[in-house]
């Protein structure tokens, strides 16, 4: 591999991996990268699944201190991430990428407005009791989780706004959640895509070392900002990715 792609492909690493633990975004800077490396689409979005994984490592590593008291829902939630993985895994291996790929750009837009207007939306679905994960969360974890192990792009904004709006968590500690969900179906999806899918295993190594240093940064960052700031920013930057994919799709 020529040093220019690697240093490429580190860089978008290091923003991916920055930006996805904060906003659940990484892919906005790492599946392009890959794509202007050279590599074929499907051959792309497999790479950047198994790369992801590292990502997740270090987002989960830095986040503990959001997920303290959240282990009854790691565990109520881990199986169904897994699962999900698994299943949108082996729907990429057998089927052509491009239906999911035009659905994606509303559900982008769409959990980009959920999050923009959440404070409002949690304010009118308040009850005396506090929520649990009712059957539409449950459903909603499964479906993104297997988004995620099918495509990926923005998985991260909408696993965070279906956590915000359906749990009795705050910003900070729906990211974390997030984090630690996308990274069970990645890794599960990686270890699939790293058996039987088209790996380019020379752009790993760059993309993931970028990857870890940034989603260990990311949770750092987030701290120091007012979570309004944080939660209207990742709103807006999804609002872009899905017009942005929606262009690339039709």
């Amino acid at each position: 591999m020529a040093s220019g792609t690697f240093l490429l492909l580190a860089g978008a690493g290091l923003a991916a991996g920055l930006v996805g633990s904060m906003a659940g975004l990484a892919s906005l800077f790492s599946y392009p990268a890959l794509l202007a490396a050279g590599i074929p689409a499907t051959a792309a979005n497999v790479t950047n699944t198994v790369a992801l994984a590292f990502s997740s490592l270090g987002a989960t590593a830095s986040s503990r201190p959001e997920l303290a008291g959240q282990g009854s829902n790691v565990r109520r939630f881990a199986l169904l991430a897994v699962l999900g993985g698994a299943m949108g895994a082996g729907l990429l291996l057998v089927t052509p990428p491009g239906v999911f790929e035009r659905i994606v750009p509303f559900l982008v837009g769409a959990a980009s407005l959920a999050l923009l207007l959440q404070p409002m939306i949690k304010s009118t679905a308040a009850t005396a009791s506090p929520r649990r994960a009712g059957p539409a969360v449950i459903a909603g974890i499964l479906a993104v989780s297997m988004y995620g192990g099918y495509f990926g792009a923005a998985a991260g904004v909408l696993m965070l706004a279906l956590l915000l709006v359906g749990l009795p968590v705050s910003l900070l500690q729906g990211n974390a959640l997030k984090n630690v969900l996308l990274g069970l179906a990645n890794g599960i999806a990686a270890v699939g895509f790293a058996v039987f899918g088209p790996v380019e295993w020379s752009a790993v190594l760059p993309l993931a070392v970028g990857l870890l240093v940034g989603a260990w940064t990311g949770p750092v960052v987030a701290r120091r900002l007012p979570t309004a700031v944080l939660r209207i920013g990742i709103a807006i930057a999804g609002m872009v990715l899905a017009v942005t994919l929606g262009v690339q799709a039709y």
